[in-house]
């Protein structure tokens, strides 16, 4: 399927590993052009590289995403290097350990960023001749209470964030912007926490692979085509959703 993203201008945050960056890398063979960050320089390079071989023109910038006053000046700057925007992909994590700064640094890490990038982003989106779109990457966490959520920060402000961008898409659908999100389930990525998991907690690891019909984790390129097919033109009537990639882990209609 042409998926219409040829020439579109794309903003990809946490791009620079494991889903993030396979998004970009979708974006690209899709023809699209890219703006990414993330908060190390070097995988951070290493990503826009790749993405250039990719034949995409790309604009890259190391900031940290707790920094919120950054953010609006990397989508401004985006979309004066490729000449506007006409996608914003908000791909960030505070991770979820329990302790109790976990909390202030979901809100600072997960929330605020998202707000603050579709608060920059708007005017942008909204002079898209595709027609502007917003996908946020959140979790399966936000959608259930057990393993491995449990009571802690990181389900519940990513739950925050799936209602602010149900009440986005609603506000926004009128001025030509979609908003939908994607919610991955365990993902596995070299690198990643469940990588981590699977070596330094095997028995955790085992008991939620075995919960996961599909039989194995997700991996990080079959989250990042539901990204870009929701974010692309094959998806204009669609907003306001949250599509589940999980390989029919939740148990729920």
């Amino acid at each position: 399927m042409d998926l219409g993203l040829s020439g579109a201008r794309v903003a990809v945050t946490g791009a620079s590993r494991g889903i993030g960056r396979a998004i970009a890398r979708v974006f690209a063979d899709e023809g699209a052009d890219l703006a990414i960050c993330a908060r190390t320089p070097e995988p951070l390079a290493e990503a826009a590289g790749e993405l250039e071989a990719a034949g995409a023109r790309v604009f890259s910038r190391a900031l940290d995403v707790t920094d919120h006053d950054a953010l609006p000046s990397f989508v401004d700057d985006a979309a004066a290097e490729l000449g506007g925007l006409d996608v914003l992909v908000s791909n960030v994590s505070g991770g979820s350990s329990p302790t109790p700064d976990q909390w202030e640094r979901g809100f600072s890490t997960d929330l605020m960023p998202f707000v603050r990038l579709t608060e920059a982003a708007e005017r942008h989106l909204r002079a898209s001749e595709r027609g502007g779109a917003v996908v946020l990457v959140s979790t399966t966490s936000a959608l259930h209470a057990t393993a491995p959520a449990g009571p802690r920060s990181y389900g519940a402000v990513k739950a925050a964030l799936n209602h602010h961008a149900s009440s986005l898409a609603r506000a926004w659908a009128g001025r030509g912007v979609r908003v939908n999100t994607v919610s991955p389930g365990p993902i596995e990525f070299p690198g990643g926490g469940w990588e981590r998991r699977r070596e330094n907690d095997p028995e955790f690891y085992e008991s939620i692979r075995g919960r996961i019909p599909y039989g194995r984790l997700g991996r990080p390129e079959e989250v990042a085509r539901a990204v870009v097919f929701l974010a692309s033109p094959a998806a204009t009537f669609i907003t306001g959703q949250n599509l589940v990639v999980d390989g029919a882990f939740l148990d729920r209609i």
